[in-house]
């Protein structure tokens, strides 16, 4: 589970911005929310967001936010899978750039920096990661176990300068390590089999998912291979979507994939493939394995630009998949942005979950959640106003028109 994530100097983002998915406390739709109470300790509660959308004009930068987040896991992930026999790793042969905010002398010369806080079933931890030309320049991993509720942290980097500390002390370090290489990646690479080195970069390869709608066909046969639920859990969304479509198969011959929807029309069964079905249908099954998956074992799963993807009606139905805790028993999180405003109100969303992104007058984007917004009064968004009206009429800072943020004095985040 994703609990906080913060990005600075990157593409856009110039200053620092946080994508915080803790559940305020405020008092609307409470019984959405998932949570938890720490194992060992029945008094601490906490309460996390299941879905979190954010909306903002094309060119405004909220495509970056998800995509920092990706960049970091790509740039931990990318070296163990280098040496991974496993040829179905995702990450061989495809880099994502780390580049900074690029309209100032100072941000170009300064590193980009990372932070993320996650849950697994056994801790929480705080990773640290600053990059500056693909070279790290400062790194660090914490975390605070739930069966003792004790902080430790585990180790830090500052260039070629590492400290093991705690559970990490007794590890051996390489002299010629690449100054490009995350020590986190490093210890993936040679103590996999460590307990807590498997549990940190399990989230990072199984935790948090990230949508590649370039490969649709591998995304559903990646998916449906693993379990039968999975299978059913789609057929099952599909009929309740009204799709007509009974059942399907997924067929795999030397790597090409062929998808198969059955139709039953007044008793009389036939075949179409994947790519003899209408538009909308093919984006659907694009989407859904993911949404699958990801609400069977409870992963977090990022989508830019989900709305383009399906009909308002769909869209509704796949937050609702989240926010309703019987259709997400495992604590799955769904994180898009989005232009749809069909969604934008207070029966679909909390005010935490409604996130917005624009750019200021030096072309650097802010993000700020709905529930922070205040305007030149000093006064919150009501729970009941009309969010997508007053977003309409530029009320809430990003004009849905306009790149840049109409006036910041109107945002308090």
């Amino acid at each position: 589970m994703l609990s906080q994530f913060t990005v600075k100097n990157y593409k856009s983002i110039r200053d620092e911005v946080t994508l915080d998915m803790q559940a305020a406390a405020i008092s609307e739709h409470e019984d959405r929310i998932i949570k938890i109470t720490e194992k060992g300790n029945s008094k601490v509660s906490e309460s996390f967001l299941p879905v979190t959308v954010i909306y903002g004009p094309n060119g405004g930068g909220k495509s970056n936010v998800l995509e920092a987040l990706h960049v970091l896991e790509s740039k931990v992930l990318r070296p163990i899978c280098a040496v991974c026999p496993n040829e179905g790793c995702g990450y061989k042969g495809r880099k994502l750039p780390i580049k900074p905010f690029l309209f100032s002398e100072i941000t170009k010369d300064e590193p980009t920096e990372f932070e993320v806080f996650f849950r697994t079933a056994i801790a929480e931890y705080r990773y640290i990661l600053h990059v500056k030309e693909e070279k790290i320049i400062y790194e660090s991993l914490d975390r605070v176990k739930f069966e003792t509720g004790r902080q430790s942290s585990l180790f830090e980097r500052t260039g070629n300068a590492i400290s093991l500390k705690g559970v990490f002390s007794g590890f051996k370090i390489s002299d010629e390590m690449a100054e490009t290489l995350p020590f986190l990646s490093y210890l993936g690479i040679t103590y996999e089999k460590n307990k807590i080195v498997s549990d940190v970069l399990s989230w990072f390869e199984r935790g948090i998912y990230f949508l590649n709608y370039g490969n649709p066909m591998q995304e559903m046969s990646t998916v449906i291979a693993k379990s039968d639920e999975l299978k059913q859990l789609m057929l099952n969304m599909i009929k309740e979507m009204d799709l007509d479509i009974d059942d399907f198969r997924v067929e795999e011959d030397d790597g090409d994939i062929e998808v198969y929807m059955s139709h039953n029309v007044d008793g009389y069964v036939e075949e179409l493939s994947l790519f003899e079905e209408s538009s909308g249908t093919q984006k659907i099954f694009g989407v859904l394995p993911v949404i699958a998956d990801s609400l069977v074992f409870g992963r977090t799963l990022v989508i830019d630009e989900l709305d383009a993807k399906v009909h308002p009606l769909l869209l509704k139905y796949m937050i609702g998949l989240y926010t309703n805790p019987l259709s997400n028993k495992k604590g799955a999180q769904l994180i898009f942005t989005s232009h749809d405003l069909s969604t934008m109100n207070s029966n679909v969303f909390r005010r935490d979950e409604i996130w917005f992104v624009a750019k200021g007058n030096q072309q650097n984007s802010k993000l700020y959640s709905l529930v922070e917004f205040k305007n030149k009064n000093g006064e919150s968004v009501r729970k009941d106003a009309k969010f997508d009206k007053q977003y309409l009429e530029g009320k809430y800072g990003a004009d849905p028109y306009l790149k840049k943020i109409i006036d910041w004095g109107d945002v308090d985040a």
